[in-house]
């Protein structure tokens, strides 16, 4: 998962490929609770790992529940008979835990109180205290009247419930009123418990989710259109021992889209496809609905019993007008697509958007309109016309804290102008998707040289691997090491046999270009081995340098670090990024320190892990080293004509790294002001 501030997606121009979803956050958070109200024990398989599914777990484990976590799958040992006495229980902006269980625990009695993040408390509960309230549940606001945080109880004891009158709630707000009582109110059916909606229900395929899941957990609820709803005399939970959670058809939608967007995008031709594992055509989410508007826009989608494949059929999109009631929180997805249709394409129905993480219609509107759209929006509608040729511009999105935000609009980096996207706090992608990217970097294909590269080269223990390495995690990119590259290449070679010399070197380098070496962190990995303190040592260095100065050896390593450069960045490190590796990168840091202040940074690393080192003798040998590397007939150590000079002699490395990703920015597109304080 990408935790940086920001993370910069280039012009992207294909994709194809498959996934594998993660779990539903509808569906995950309603078996979890479901489960936790059964007598006895549940396993839950392709449970999704998420912000709101791990607060819904957390919440389970302070009342009282059994909960055994591996992977994927986690057994849910029921509340049964036993109510909770008591908790205090952080809800984050996780609705499909906050609104459930507040109706939950108001009829089981106790005494609770469930808060969250500020945006939680600003997203409306009234209507489902009101109608709890109406039951005889005893609810206090502890702070504005219609919103969290709340109390829930006085004194520890179960509420004496009136349950003869039908249930009032409204629909038009949101459908977790609906479903947090549906969800609730098995707990104390004595006898038949009436629901009544009141004024339109909105988002009814989530009803149905939770219908179809009170079914699957032996509560059967009779439907009477949308507006009446009964809960049978001795209803209760039995849990059915396993159950499966569907993949996410709301993450399914940016897959989806991402099939009618860039499987042909610009007119291009092939039989490119996505196909998407884990959820099919026959999906109990309303949210899958979704793929009749990405067709009627021009994709065209195939299906099986458990997976979908998208490609495009049209180009441009064609732009629809759709009543998005049935598909909410998927018809974002929309917004975004319409930058690439032939007109203007209107979302209406959508009311709800206001009342979710964010005021998503206002947060949608603002976001276009930086990307040259024209927009029109209103109380519950929304109406996107795409930038015209020549008006598209780059774009630095605010999230807003909001997952669908977030993931929406990297699409928007398949722009037919070739322009760049940021998006701002991808981290907020954990609600739902936590590797969303990641996903889509896997899927998706650049224009030739479109990937960044920032160098760093520059002369022994200058400080370069620790600048590139801190400059990656800041920007999200992947990092290279070169120099330990030849060092693996080294040790590979002398576990193999090979000596390091001339007359070896033709067999080093077929080595070399066959090394499955990876970065994580701060480890390196020689396939499934941890090489990371053996190619740290003094003699590790001196074998690179043997290795370095062998043409073939220097061949064969090149196109191996150009593997390297991949989605969305790369920072590489050495003495000869810029000038042979990697001549187009747009920015080139030679960094460089004077000879004493190395040799006792040096020493200082050395004496840090226990190896007793002299300075002088490392003087002398960084001296002879600088030498040798800048007088070698294949590739000597200087700096790119184009490249920046940073002498950090008396500079630490937070500053370092500040001035060069100064120098980065200035070199996007991003206007100063266009990032949100």
């Amino acid at each position: 998962m990408y935790s940086t501030e920001f993370l910069d997606l280039p012009p992207l121009a294909h994709a194809a490929g498959c996934l594998r979803l993660p779990g539903s956050k509808s569906i995950s958070n309603r078996v979890l609770l479901m489960a936790a109200l059964s007598q006895g024990s549940t396993t839950v398989h392709d449970l999704l790992d998420s912000d709101d599914t791990r607060i819904m777990l957390d919440a389970l484990r302070q009342l009282g529940c059994g909960v055994a976590r591996d992977g994927t799958t986690a057994t849910i040992t029921g509340l049964g008979a036993t109510r909770p006495a008591g908790a205090r229980l952080f809800m984050g902006n996780a609705g499909t835990a906050m609104r459930p269980l507040t109706a939950a625990l108001a009829v089981l009695g106790g005494e609770f109180e469930l808060s969250g993040v500020p945006r939680m408390h600003e997203r409306p509960i009234g209507d489902l205290v009101d109608a709890l309230r109406q039951l005889g549940c005893r609810i206090d606001y502890l702070g504005e009247p219609g919103y969290p945080p709340l109390r829930l109880g006085a004194g520890g004891a179960a509420p004496a419930l009136t349950l003869t009158a039908p249930i009032q709630v409204r629909g038009d707000v949101s459908s977790q009123f609906l479903t947090s009582l549906l969800m609730a109110l098995p707990l104390v059916a004595q006898r038949d418990v009436v629901i009544e909606v009141i004024g339109e229900l909105i988002s009814k395929p989530y009803i149905d989710i939770t219908l179809n899941l009170l079914a699957r957990f032996g509560v059967t609820v009779r439907r009477d259109g949308w507006q009446r709803f009964t809960i049978p005399a001795g209803s209760r939970y039995q849990s059915p021992g396993v159950i499966h959670v569907e993949a996410d058809a709301s993450s399914a939608s940016y897959f989806i889209a991402l099939g009618a967007v860039a499987t042909m995008a610009q007119g291009q031709k092939g039989l490119k496809t996505i196909k998407i594992e884990g959820v099919g055509a026959n999906s109990i989410q309303g949210d899958i609905r979704f793929i009749d508007a990405a067709v009627a826009m021009g994709a065209t989608v195939n299906s099986g019993p458990n997976w979908l494949e998208v490609s495009n059929a049209r180009w441009p999109l064609q732009a629809i007008d759709l009543d998005c009631n049935h598909i909410p929180d998927a018809a974002m997805t929309l917004a975004v697509m319409a930058l690439y249709a032939n007109g203007t394409t209107r979302l209406t129905n959508i009311a709800s958007w206001r009342v979710k993480e964010t005021d998503r219609i206002a947060a949608m509107a603002t976001e276009l309109r930086k990307l040259g759209a024209t927009v029109e929006e209103g109380a519950d509608f929304i109406a996107i016309t795409p930038p015209k040729p020549g008006q598209w511009k780059a774009a630095s999105i605010h999230t807003y804290d909001d997952h669908r935000v977030a993931m929406c609009f990297s699409l928007a980096a398949f722009n037919p102008a070739g322009v760049s996207v940021r998006i701002e706090d991808p981290k907020c992608v954990a609600k739902t998707f936590p590797d969303y990217f990641e996903a889509l970097f896997a899927l998706a294909e650049a224009p030739p040289g479109a990937i960044p590269v920032l160098c760093v080269d520059g002369p022994t223990a200058s400080g370069k691997g620790t600048l590139a390495s801190e400059l990656a995690a800041r920007l999200g990119y992947h990092y290279l090491d070169s120099g330990a590259l030849y060092r693996i290449t080294a040790l590979a070679a002398l576990r193999a046999g090979l000596a390091l010399d001339a007359a070896h070197e033709g067999a080093v380098a077929v080595l070399a270009r066959a090394l499955p070496v990876r970065f994580v962190g701060d480890k390196v990995w020689l396939g499934d081995d941890d090489v990371s303190d053996a190619i740290r040592t003094e003699e590790a260095g001196m074998n690179a340098s043997k290795v370095s100065v062998l043409p073939a050896v220097r061949t064969a390593l090149v196109d191996l670090q150009h593997s390297f450069r991949r989605l969305p960045g790369l920072v590489a490190d050495g003495r000869d990024m810029g000038t042979v590796i990697f001549p187009d990168a747009p920015l080139k840091v030679y960094l460089t320190a004077n000879a004493s202040q190395r040799a006792e940074r040096r020493h200082k690393q050395l004496i840090s892990k226990g190896i007793p080192a002299i300075i002088q003798d490392l003087l002398a040998d960084l001296e002879a080293r600088d030498l040798r590397d800048s007088s070698r007939t294949v590739a000597p150590l200087k700096p790119a004509e184009d490249a920046l000079l940073l002498d950090n002699s008396a500079l630490s490395i937070e500053s370092s790294v500040t001035q060069v990703l100064d120098w980065w920015q200035a070199r996007q597109p991003f206007s100063p002001g266009s990032t949100p304080a």
